[in-house]
């Protein structure tokens, strides 16, 4: 690159040196285009051939390799070809040639069977990728900064045409604008024991070690968060985001690749995107949009055609998008939060509620979306659905509690904004209308109706039952958090500061909430950006990811919003008449519901303790052996982490409720003297 050329002073290589290089096996097309810098160590240049413009920088100093080797600095047994080359750099051993590269400084090239760029090239940039729909009806246009929300924007709003139009001519704008017909290797990096790379830019600290092919792509490495390209690996028209690492066998073509990914152990994908903290290993996916923490660990897994956030996919779960007879055209939506078991099979197109588990296989068209925490079962060929179970399983609790942990982005810059958030305007709305069915259900049906049916779905009556039962307490609980956490900020100490606090301030917030693959806001934001985009009011793409940045910053003020008009719901009441018993009231309700909801995932960690959870253990034992052995394993119960958790949060939650209603009680009474 120019920036790397103009940062030298360069001259021409002495008569000395060039009898000196000849000595040492150089050749050259012409020894007046090798151009060297200030500090120049013929003795450092060995068997090599040169062609074209070459520019070289300092190459005195040594690398050192694992194991304690030591190397000069320098080129040896290699043919260069049209290439720059900063300070202290290490080539060796280039079977064919390097042609067209700008090599930074403090670079190790080692064993490269064949490095070039050829033609101009955007590396990777603008491609479409056919995510969703395999015939490309909803194609993502990547570009090396691409947030999930922006490829939503893409692959969702295809009706919205000038939306469409704008964001594709921002993209292939940005991607003319990096266009070159020369490939760049950024410092620090190392590319070892690698055969073919073609048209790949490589971003600084890019670790490449033993990769088969490399075409047409970006890997976007920086000094905080290094990419890693492992052995074995084939990608072809893709970019790779910071802090990635891809090893073992993996095959990518036509594949967006986000921040702090892994993909593994002969993982393979096509027309697919990947957005921050995802995870492959093993399987298979095909034009699947990964939202956030996608993760599959196992073979003869497929993910196929599919919308996918905080997903975890069981061994051997597999979609269908091949409904009737005109090609892959059907596609399916599996909310945030959602699970598969072992072995699960669903038919597209289907939609599936957040924070779902998945069990059996499904061979009908299914939208449980708005009944959220759901288990979706297969019994005798049909789909039974527990409504609103999930909210007392410890497994999504723990999920939660272990997405924030697992977040792998080292970067600076984060391109994803992830709310990790369990409870939101988001599936609250879903556990709103998921009432409103059942309820329905109910009273359509009568007393005596014991199996209810719903979107190709069937219900028990039970389970009909404790879904009301749990919605009802997890749309408290949200209440009475957003409530109690609102009056706690403002301090108030009389009614009218009380419903000035609660008050809200604007209307940005109100109704519909979306997901736009790990961003939660609300519909009207949403709408406000895709009118200003249509309207061409942004410069650039970095303009209108800073509006998705601003939105997430936002959250909890557009949460409030939104709470606020559910606690008129709620009460019956408008703010201003509002007293004092009304929040005292929706306080004994929080608190009855959270404590309500802890004991249930108490009594469900229970399950992971009892006796026939122990089989297996105590190999060579009797009883007792047995459970001193799963003790010395698991721990006991009331010593687990998770348990200790969620009794110190019952502790916690009713004390806070306690508080509260004290301080609501007094200034009731200073009110009434």
């Amino acid at each position: 690159m120019n920036n790397l050329k103009n940062s030298q002073k360069y001259r021409e290589l002495t008569v000395s040196e060039i009898e000196i290089l000849k000595q040492q096996g150089c050749t050259a097309t012409d020894w007046s285009q090798i151009l060297v810098g200030q500090v120049f160590i013929p003795e450092n240049i060995r068997s090599v051939q040169f062609s074209g413009s070459v520019r070289i920088g300092d190459n005195s100093g040594t690398v050192e390799f694992s194991g304690g080797i030591i190397r000069n600095c320098g080129i040896y047994n290699a043919s260069i070809h049209n290439c720059t080359i900063g300070n202290h750099v290490y080539i060796h051993h280039i079977c064919n040639y390097i042609a067209n590269y700008d090599i930074h400084d403090h670079v190790i090239l080692e064993n490269i069977e064949l490095c070039f760029t050829e033609g101009e090239t955007s590396f990777g940039n603008g491609i479409k990728v056919s995510t969703l729909d395999e015939t490309g009806g909803r194609g993502v246009m990547i570009y090396n900064k691409l947030s999930a929300h922006l490829a939503y924007f893409l692959a969702w709003y295809r009706h919205r045409h000038c939306l469409i139009e704008e964001l594709e001519s921002k993209i292939t704008a940005y991607a003319n604008s990096i266009k070159s017909n020369r490939g760049t290797i950024g410092a620090h990096s190392v590319i070892r024991n690698c055969r073919l790379i073609k048209n790949v830019r490589f971003g600084s600290f890019s670790q490449v070690l033993g990769c088969t092919r490399l075409e047409n792509g970006s890997v976007n490495s920086n000094e905080y968060a290094p990419v890693k390209l492992g052995a074995g690996i084939i990608a072809e028209s893709f970019i790779v985001s910071s802090g990635t690492e891809i090893s073992d066998g993996t095959i990518i073509s036509h594949c967006f690749v986000g921040q702090g990914c892994i993909l593994g152990k002969q993982y393979s994908a096509e027309n697919s995107l990947f957005f921050a903290n995802c995870q492959g290993f093993h399987g298979e996916a095909c034009s699947i949009f990964g939202g956030p923490y996608t993760v599959t660990h196992h073979k003869s897994t497929l993910l196929i055609a599919g919308m996918f956030s905080f997903c975890n996919a069981g061994s051997g779960s597999n979609q269908s998008n091949h409904m009737y007879k005109l090609g892959p055209i059907h596609h399916g939506i599996v909310e945030r939060g959602s699970k598969t078991t072992s072995d699960s099979y669903i038919l597209w197109p289907a939609k599936i509620g957040a924070f779902t588990l998945v069990m059996g296989r499904h061979y009908k068209n299914t939208d449980t979306s708005d009944l959220p925490f759901s288990y979706l079962i297969e019994n005798k060929d049909d789909s039974w659905i527990a409504p609103g179970i999930n909210l007392r399983s410890v497994g999504t609790i723990r999920d939660v509690l272990k997405w924030p942990r697992r977040d792998k982005r080292k970067d600076p810059e984060k391109l994803d904004c992830i709310n990790f958030n369990l409870l939101s305007p988001f599936t609250i709305k879903k556990m709103q209308k998921g009432l409103d069915i059942l309820n329905s259900l109910k009273e359509i049906s009568g007393e005596t109706t014991e199996v209810f049916a719903y979107r190709n779905t069937l219900i028990s009556k039970s389970a009909l039952e404790k879904g009301i039962d749990l919605y009802d307490k997890a749309i408290y609980k949200f209440l009475g958090n957003s409530v109690i956490s609102r009056l706690e900020k403002c301090n108030v100490q009389t009614l009218d500061e009380i419903k000035r606090c609660l008050n809200p301030s604007h209307t940005n917030g109100q109704g519909e909430w979306s997901d736009l693959a790990g961003l939660i806001a609300p519909k009207t934001e949403i709408n406000k950006l895709i009118k200003s985009i249509e309207r061409k009011e942004f410069d650039n793409l970095e303009a209108i990811e800073q509006e998705f940045k601003n939105m997430h910053l936002n959250y909890y003020d557009y949460e409030w919003i939104w709470a606020s008009d559910l606690l008129i719901e709620k009460t019956g009441k408008k703010i201003d008449e509002l007293l004092i018993d009304d929040i005292i009231l929706l306080i004994s309700k929080w608190k009855e519901s959270v404590v309500g909801l802890d004991q249930l995932l108490y009594e469900d960690a229970k399950k992971e303790f009892r006796l026939d959870s122990m089989t297996g253990f105590g190999m060579d034992g009797n009883k007792t052996t047995q459970k001193l052995d799963f003790e010395k394993v698991r721990g006991n119960f009331e010593s687990n982490d998770f348990v200790t958790e969620i009794v110190s949060h019952i502790k916690r939650k009713t004390l806070l409720g306690e508080k509260m209603t004290e301080r609501l009680n007094t200034i009731k009474k200073n009110q009434q003297n």
